[in-house]
């Protein structure tokens, strides 16, 4: 679904602009275990790379469970190198774009139509039984 990848894109960028994201598996699941009520969507991202490897699919299906019982949405990607582009520095160089994290401004007053969308889409998702949908990113 193509406009799910753009949003999912703005969503981010957004988030990032606001200092409102978090990259990485130990740091994402610091944020679900100390502060579960401040995240509000999760991306996780694997490629053929990884796909074999255990100890990340075992980070995978802890945090879907931990998304599943705290009512967050999530969805999946399969363009790592892609998704560290977007969230990453300007050199595009991030250790780990395997798990991102959008968490919800301190002040508690935004309104993001994107990530709207994303919600809507999981929800979507969901309905269908397809609990963790995966999306593509738009190229550059």
């Amino acid at each position: 679904m193509q406009t799910a990848g753009k949003s999912l894109k703005e969503a981010l960028n957004c988030a990032q602009s606001e200092d409102r994201l978090t990259v990485g598996v130990y740091e994402s699941a610091k944020i679900m275990t100390d502060d579960p009520d401040s995240v509000s969507f999760c991306v996780l991202a694997t490629d053929e790379e990884f796909e074999c490897d255990i100890a990340l699919q075992i980070h995978f299906t802890l945090i879907q469970s931990f998304c599943f019982d705290n009512d967050i949405s999530i969805v999946r990607v399969s363009d790592m190198d892609r998704l560290a582009e977007i969230v990453g520095d300007k050199s595009g160089q991030l250790e780990d774009a395997h798990c991102v994290l959008i968490t919800n401004p301190a002040d508690g007053a935004w309104e993001d139509p994107a990530l709207e969308k994303l919600h809507r889409f999981c929800e979507e998702s969901r309905s269908l039984n397809d609990w963790v949908p995966e999306i593509t990113l738009p190229g550059r």
